[in-house]
């Protein structure tokens, strides 16, 4: 068992994304670079009186193709490396990098040790990249500990541009600009600017310090999800939510979780939720909650048996709903615990 104020040590786990490219000075080429030699990349690291290792995917995964069996990789190693490190950096792409962590938030049972995703807009060799900045941050809160030795942020997070935020809170909101993430229903969990200044009320802390990780990898991934829009025509929303092989369906609803009041709609809506089908509504919108009791077309859903979602967004939806499937065969099951907070994804 490791001293906990032993020196801190930090795996940096690169799966694939722009923070790993640099530029090949002949063909200005961009080429991911050898991960063993982070220091020589960014020396900055040296300051900390941290050990700093690296694992590299092996292939490389570009966040348009990531995976659910990248999840479970990449929680399996975790697990496996658990004991021998203080925290956990992971280099992501930001395309599906909310989806990842909103995932892994729900995989990772018991953690007691920060997992944070980061990754950067521009290559880490780039004179003007964003990278060095959210790596340099992510280390140092990776391996913060507070006076007795515990970890002072033990969840998964993501590390973006001065901010940190709970990875089932995120979503990507800008493809141009370094402030790419948000987190619409919840503070962030830390801000980084001369010092580091951590927000403990907002912190998703484990009940019981003393139980192992546990990891969920028999992930369900039959999950469609259903934009609601203008036009949209019975056919559509019939072949999404009584698809075969379809076990839940996400609708993204407008405003507080309404959706079309005409009779077709909520006929298809009743025939699903007989089917034995899972409708869990989240809203559209970038910040607010769904309440399916405000206006009438809300209420029309809740009576068809359609689950609010609450304050979700649609990357934590779609992670819980994986994990969940994965652990109970009964739908009931299923149900109910998508209405609890079970990894500070929902406020209640």
């Amino acid at each position: 068992m490791r001293n906990p104020f032993d020196k801190s040590s930090i795996l940096l786990i690169y799966t694939g994304g722009t923070i790993g490219m640099k530029e090949d000075p002949k063909t200005q080429a961009l080429a991911p670079f050898d991960f063993s030699q982070i220091l020589q990349e960014v020396p900055e690291l040296r300051k900390f009186s941290s050990k700093i290792d690296s694992y590299t995917f092996d292939p490389l995964i570009d966040s348009s193709d990531v995976e659910p069996s990248m999840w479970v990789k990449l929680a399996e190693l975790i697990k496996e490396k658990y004991e021998e490190y203080d925290g956990f950096i992971v280099l992501h792409g930001t395309d599906t990098m909310a989806y990842s962590a909103s995932a892994l938030s729900f995989m990772l049972d018991h953690l007691r040790k920060p997992v944070v995703f980061t990754g950067s807009q521009l290559p880490i060799g780039s004179l003007r990249t964003d990278g060095r900045e959210n790596l340099i941050s992510a280390v140092e809160i990776a391996t913060a500990r507070d006076r007795h030795g515990k970890a002072v942020v033990p969840e998964v997070c993501i590390f973006f541009n001065s901010q940190l935020l709970r990875g089932n809170r995120s979503c990507k909101v800008n493809s141009t600009s370094f402030d790419a993430f948000r987190s619409p229903n919840w503070p962030a969990l830390a801000d980084a600017g001369i010092s580091i200044r951590y927000h403990e009320h907002a912190i998703h802390y484990p009940a019981i310090l003393e139980r192992k990780l546990e990891i969920h990898t028999n992930l369900d991934t039959r999950v469609a999800i259903l934009k609601i829009h203008p036009g949209i025509t019975a056919q559509v929303a019939r072949n999404v939510l009584l698809g075969e092989g379809i076990r839940a369906v996400i609708l993204e609803t407008y405003g507080s979780g309404n959706a079309i009041s005409k009779p077709w709609f909520t006929d298809i809506v009743k025939e699903a939720t007989a089917a034995g089908k899972i409708l869990l509504n989240v809203t559209q919108c970038l910040a607010g909650e769904v309440n399916m009791g405000l206006y009438a077309t809300g209420k029309a859903l809740a009576d068809s048996g359609v689950i609010s979602g609450g304050d979700m967004t649609t990357e934590g939806a779609l992670g819980k709903l994986f994990v969940l499937m994965g652990e109970y065969p009964d739908n009931e099951k299923v149900k109910a615990l998508l209405e609890k907070n079970l990894k500070g994804e929902i406020s209640k």
